[in-house]
């Protein structure tokens, strides 16, 4: 039993170092999975309040100052707020249980000291606070407010974590300006908002003196538990009840029966608080009480505080069995979400420059990575260059005509005005020749248009690229967007740089074609009569239409050699100058200016979105919480 209760207590005191108070967030919860202990009493209005006990003697209980903060006003009614109100018992019950005196008198815990806060309604005017430390200094700025119950505290107890039992008095007078009509109702669904969860223990607390039939606590633990499988009932004040009249029903469960038997207490009176009446000898009084009470003597063996503790202790134990598989479940499944989140928002970027440089070149280098596996295939895009070869290319190649640059007027006019004044001998060499060179400078156009397609596919998937590491490396995404800019403008410039070497070597392919020709084609011609090659003909009969239609197809047959030959050589230009080298080299001369820059210059580059650094601390507090907690529940051994 001690180790599940210390397996319990450890988790709850990591939970609360590491800021996991089972509040709403949007980080995973360890507190509300744990079992514990509500304790639940009302004064009045419906006014219940609550507190979570572990046995180490310590309350986790809801923070007081988090309602006061709020400026949680009663608009119709002045009354004393107080986390354990001494009306119901709870604070001595609780103090019972764990066997030391521990809580302040009346008062919730407030960081290290309770605060007694009072709230009150005035007819008009200006809200304001008072201590009772500083009387006669009232306080309307509530920041200030708050300082100062931090530095009293810090009076009180030094700047130790040391708790203090001498309570802060504060009272906050106000107007019904702004104050919900909803108060208490908000304060009662807060209450049930802990009580309801399946790993508490309702420990409903109502005075002997009153009717149960009026008891809050039991009007809400009924609501939120009705088969009563989570809630003790304890009776208090049963010393105090008129004469002539005793609990003996109620504790027997024939005036209203509870799963688990109703416990009656005895606490220790305001004047033996005062006197420092310790709790050895209050529980000594209680067992007399009861033993020698007649109306309570056969019940005396089931009441007081030393058998409330020890049926909680086992029903708790219990329920902590009960409980850590599935904590364990939980836990496990947890750590792993944490580590795939905090990986994906990767690591907080470093201070120093040497660091921020690593980091610069790591996300450039994750950039790279991705701009190459789209042109390798391994992510879309790279295709469409492909699709440039081998659709647009030929296509462009066809629209240029070249049957119609060829047709017999052209012919005509271009052979004739390469003879000059002396008409050719044999053939019309100059004429072929210029022909050929016309015809093939067109192919210029094509091949400079298919340079300017692959690069825009390039300068695209640069930018899809970017937006892509942006999203696999979540950290960065919220990077100075000057960062992304640079680099965004370094991958054009040297796309840009790419795409003139490449269209220079392009086009030189095309101006070889028009500077050699092939004069083994023209050798492999028939030279029949018929088809123009009778040179005896007279220079009338070698411009008829026969004789021109034979010129332009033969330099048509060699045009489209040649397109083919281009159609091959083109891309293979094009992969090597542009292609390959922004495989290659793309963000070369940026790793190269951004080595040569000082530590300032890189950290503008770097600034994290708060938002996120901020995300990625609380992330990696609560994955150590976690694994703190597996590491504490692999250490206990327990029975199933």
């Amino acid at each position: 039993m001690e180790n599940l209760i210390s397996l319990v207590n450890n988790i709850q005191r990591a939970c609360t170092a590491l800021g996991d108070h089972g509040e709403e967030s949007s980080l995973p919860t360890l507190w509300d999975s744990l079992p514990a202990i509500a304790v639940v009493g009302g004064q009045g209005l419906a006014l219940l309040e609550i507190v979570f006990l572990d046995f180490s003697g310590k309350v986790s209980p809801i923070s007081l100052d988090r309602a006061f903060c709020n400026s949680l006003l009663v608009s119709t009614h002045t009354l004393t707020v107080c986390l354990l109100l001494k009306s119901s018992g709870k604070s001595s019950v609780l103090e019972s249980v764990v066997g030391k005196d521990f809580l302040p008198r009346g008062s919730g815990i407030v960081t290290r000291r309770p605060l007694v806060l009072q709230l009150h309604k005035i007819d008009e005017g200006r809200e304001y606070a008072e201590f009772m430390h500083l009387p006669k200094k009232r306080f309307t700025d509530f920041a200030q407010v708050r300082k100062e119950i931090e530095d009293e505290t810090d009076r009180e107890t030094g700047r130790s974590k040391a708790i203090s039992s001498v309570p802060i008095h504060l009272s906050i007078s106000s107007p019904n300006d702004g104050q919900p009509e909803s108060i208490v109702a908000d304060i009662e669904n807060m209450v049930r908002a802990y009580i309801e969860k399946p790993n508490s223990i309702i420990l409903a607390i109502s005075p002997a003196n009153q009717d149960l039939a009026t008891s809050d606590a039991i009007k809400i633990s009924r609501e939120v538990d009705p088969k009563g499988e989570r809630t003790f009932g304890v009776l208090t004040k049963i010393d105090l009840m008129d004469k002539g009249t005793d609990a003996v029903d109620i504790l027997e469960g024939k005036s209203y029966k509870m799963q688990f038997p109703w416990i009656g207490v005895v606490n220790r009176s305001q004047a033996d608080i005062n006197k420092n009446v310790d709790m050895i000898a209050a529980r000594h009084r209680e067992r007399e009480y009861f033993a020698n009470t007649p109306e309570y003597k056969h019940l005396a063996h089931r009441m007081g505080s030393e058998h409330l503790a020890k049926m909680l202790s086992k029903h708790l134990e219990q329920v902590i069995k009960s409980r850590i598989p599935g904590i364990q479940s939980l836990i496990s499944k947890t750590i792993t979400e944490l580590e795939m989140e905090l990986g994906r928002l990767g690591k907080p970027i470093a201070v120093d420059t040497g660091g921020k440089l690593y980091s610069i070149m790591e996300i450039c280098r994750t950039f790279d990575s991705i701009y190459k596996e789209h042109l390798d295939g391994v992510r879309p895009g790279g295709e469409k260059i492909h699709n440039v070869f081998d659709s647009q290319l030929p296509a462009a190649l066809k629209r240029l005509q070249f049957d119609k640059h060829l047709s017999m007027e052209n012919v005509r006019k271009i052979i004739t005005e390469a003879d000059g004044y002396q008409p050719h001998l044999i053939a019309p060499e100059q004429g072929y020749r210029r022909l050929i060179e016309s015809s093939l400078i067109s192919i210029r156009g094509p091949a400079e248009s298919t340079v300017d397609a692959v690069h825009s596919i390039l300068k695209d998937l640069a930018h899809k690229a970017i937006s892509e590491t942006l999203v696999g490396l979540a950290f960065s995404a919220k990077l100075n967007f000057d960062f992304w800019t640079e680099v965004g403008n370094a991958a054009v410039e040297s796309l840009e740089r790419m795409r003139e070497e490449s269209k220079k070597a392009t086009l030189k392919l095309v101006d070889m074609e028009c500077s050699y020709l092939t004069v083994d084609f023209f050798r492999k011609l028939p030279q029949d009569v018929e088809k123009g090659g009778n040179p005896t003909h007279s220079l009338f009969d070698r411009y008829n239409d026969s004789y021109l239609r034979r010129v332009g197809s033969t330099v048509l047959a060699y045009v489209n050699m040649v397109c083919a030959s281009l159609r091959n050589s083109i891309p293979k230009s094009i992969v090597y100058c542009q292609v390959r080298e922004a495989k290659r080299s793309l963000l070369d001369l940026f790793f190269t200016d951004i080595g040569k820059r000082e530590g300032k210059q890189l950290g503008k580059l770097l600034d994290e979105d708060p938002a996120i650094m901020e995300r990625r601390i609380s992330l990696a507090k609560r994955l150590e919480l976690y694994r703190s907690a597996q590491a504490e529940i692999d250490t206990v051994a327990w029975a199933k």
